[in-house]
C-alpha cells in the first residue's frame, strides 16, 4: 500500500492506538474491528489505514505502545542513591504497583493469547520487559555489592529472587484467575516484606 504516514508524533496516530490498545483488550484480534477504531478515534478509515496498513500492524504498534508505556513507569523508581533497603524498597515498590494494575495484565494477557499469531511481537515484548526491569535491578545490586553494602555473587538470580517473591501473588495469581484472586495486603506492603526477606539473605 502506497501513501503511509510515518510521522510518530501526529496526535491523530497517538489516538488511533489508544483506541486500538481498548478494543484489542475487550474483544481480542479476531474480534476487532478497524471501522469502530477509526471512529472513536475521530478520524476516516482510510487515515487510519494511512498510518496503519493492516490490523496486524495496527497490533504491532499497540503493544509496542504498551512497552514504552512500561518502560517510562519503571525508569522513574530506578534509585542510585540511600541505603540498600530505601533502594530497594523504591524500586520493588514501584514494580509490584505496576504488576498490580489490572490494566497491565490486560495487556499481558493479550500478548499471550495472540503469541501464535505474533510470536515475534510477543518475544520482544517479553524481551524488553526482562531488560527495562530485571536488567535494572542487577545493575543496582551489582552496584550496591561493589560498595560493601551488599554480598551478592550472581546479581541475576539475586534479582530473579526478589522479583519472583512479589510477582506470585500480584501478577500470576490473577492474571490466570482474571482478577478474581486479589492480594489483600496493599501491593507496598507485599513489596516490603519480600525486600526484608531479600536483605536477610544478602545484606552485608
Amino acid at each position: 500500500m502506497t501513501g503511509l504516514v510515518h510521522d510518530l508524533d501526529d496526535p491523530r496516530r497517538a489516538a488511533i492506538v489508544r483506541q486500538a490498545r481498548l478494543h484489542f483488550i475487550t474483544e481480542g484480534y479476531a474480534g476487532t474491528r478497524m471501522e469502530p477504531i477509526a471512529r472513536e478515534a475521530g478520524v476516516s478509515t482510510a487515515t487510519l489505514y494511512a498510518f496503519f496498513e493492516s490490523k496486524a500492524v495496527l497490533f504491532e504498534a499497540v503493544i509496542d505502545n504498551a512497552s514504552e508505556d512500561f518502560a517510562r513507569h519503571m525508569a522513574g523508581v530506578h534509585t542510585t542513591s540511600g541505603t540498600p533497603r530505601e533502594r530497594l524498597n523504591e524500586f520493588i515498590g514501584g514494580y509490584t504497583e505496576f504488576l498490580s494494575n489490572s490494566f497491565v495484565r490486560s495487556v499481558f494477557r493479550l500478548v499471550l493469547a495472540e503469541r501464535p499469531r505474533f510470536e515475534t511481537i510477543a518475544r520482544r515484548f517479553f524481551e524488553r520487559g526482562r531488560v527495562d526491569f530485571g536488567a535494572v535491578l542487577i545493575e543496582m545490586l551489582t552496584e550496591m555489592t561493589d560498595a560493601g553494602q551488599m554480598k551478592v555473587t550472581k546479581p541475576s538470580w539475586a534479582a530473579g529472587q526478589l522479583m519472583g517473591m512479589v510477582e506470585h501473588s500480584v501478577f500470576f495469581v490473577p492474571l490466570v484467575t482474571g482478577d478474581d484472586v486479589i492480594p489483600e495486603r496493599t501491593p507496598r506492603a507485599i513489596a516490603e516484606d519480600a525486600v526484608e526477606t531479600f536483605l536477610a539473605r544478602y545484606a552485608v
